[in-house]
């Protein structure tokens, strides 16, 4: 089996709350204890923290999310050093899906605007991701960012989506959410639950009174989402080319993996394997994950990717989620 126990940042916070501690990922060099993050809240303050240096009498600072992760990061104290999540926590995706593979390593995966890849495929779960973009006409390439989940196991389907929206407002929410179908409604709430009747164990709880849910099934995975839009001043510095008709709100997201297979595949599913080799150059400024062809599939909910692992032995979750009765 793949060790999937990987702990994400995201999964212990709440933007309510805009500091929290976190724990590192099993596997990896702890962080030190003075650590914090940041992340966004109805109010900018709650993007900033002061950090004393009683031991040595310095002054204090002031640190915020620099433009790379402005949404989320790490801050370390004293000295107001910030990191992004994406550099330092397996199973994330974060702006122009940069991933942090189950081995630890960064990378980038552009596929294409407009199109749906396959990220995990395994026995008894299958995830796409829906890609949004800008061309830019000096590039070959599309400026992509993560729209949409679609999300399979055993014989059923949860779909989360970030709502198209022209000029952004945090106090909107964009989040759409439904499960075989069926729309999936929680009150605007933090710490508010929805519970599904017929699965034993999945469970959204909003992280946030507007934009931020927790997915779970219990014993399969534990996903963090959080819809961000680009920002001018993102579009000036990275030059992507945002029109005042579409924010491009999209998803920063923190995955939590149990008991996948050591056959997984998929865009970010294949770094989870015992057997997987990093070819990319991690020395590189931007390694980028090529292939895309082979993760193309044809609708958010679709199995057909050619790397597809999902189908077999479909009653493995059932059993699982079952036993939480």
């Amino acid at each position: 089996m793949a060790g999937a126990s990987v702990l994400v940042l995201a999964a212990l916070v709440s933007v309510c709350a805009s500091i929290v501690a976190a724990q590192p990922p099993a596997g990896q060099r702890p962080l030190p204890s003075n650590y914090h993050m940041i992340t966004p809240g109805k109010f900018r303050r709650s993007q900033q923290l002061a950090c004393d240096d009683p031991r040595n009498n310095q002054p204090g600072c002031t640190a915020k999310c620099d433009n790379r992760c402005p949404n989320q990061c790490i801050v370390l104290c004293p000295g107001c050093k910030t990191f992004c999540m994406c550099d330092f926590y397996p199973g994330v995706s974060c702006g122009d899906p940069r991933f942090t593979g189950g081995d630890g390593n960064n990378f980038y995966f552009h596929g294409k605007k407009d199109q749906d890849f396959c990220i995990v495929s395994d026995t008894n779960l299958h995830i796409n991701a829906h890609f949004i973009g800008k061309r830019n006409a000096d590039m070959s390439r599309d400026f992509t960012w993560i729209q949409a989940l679609g999300i399979r196991f055993a014989d059923h389907r949860l779909y989360m989506g970030a709502q198209k929206t022209a000029r952004w407002n945090n106090e909107v929410d964009r989040l759409e959410l439904a499960f075989d179908d069926a729309p999936i409604d929680i009150p605007a709430e933090v710490g508010a639950v929805w519970e599904s009747v017929v699965v034993p164990g999945l469970s959204i709880t909003r992280t946030a009174t507007t934009n931020g849910v927790r997915l779970q099934l219990k014993g399969v995975f534990d996903i963090m989402a959080n819809v961000v839009p680009i920002s001018e001043e993102d579009s000036r510095i990275h030059n992507y080319g945002v029109t005042e008709d579409d924010s491009l709100a999209h998803f920063d997201l923190g995955f939590k993996f149990y008991d996948l297979t050591d056959d997984v595949h998929g865009v970010l599913g294949q770094t989870y394997r015992t057997d997987y080799v990093n070819q990319l150059s991690v020395s590189s400024k931007m390694p980028v994950m090529g292939g895309a062809p082979k993760y193309v599939v044809s609708d958010i909910f679709a199995t057909d990717c050619s790397v597809a692992r999902f189908g077999a032995h479909h009653a493995g979750i059932s059993m699982v989620t079952a036993r939480a009765y």
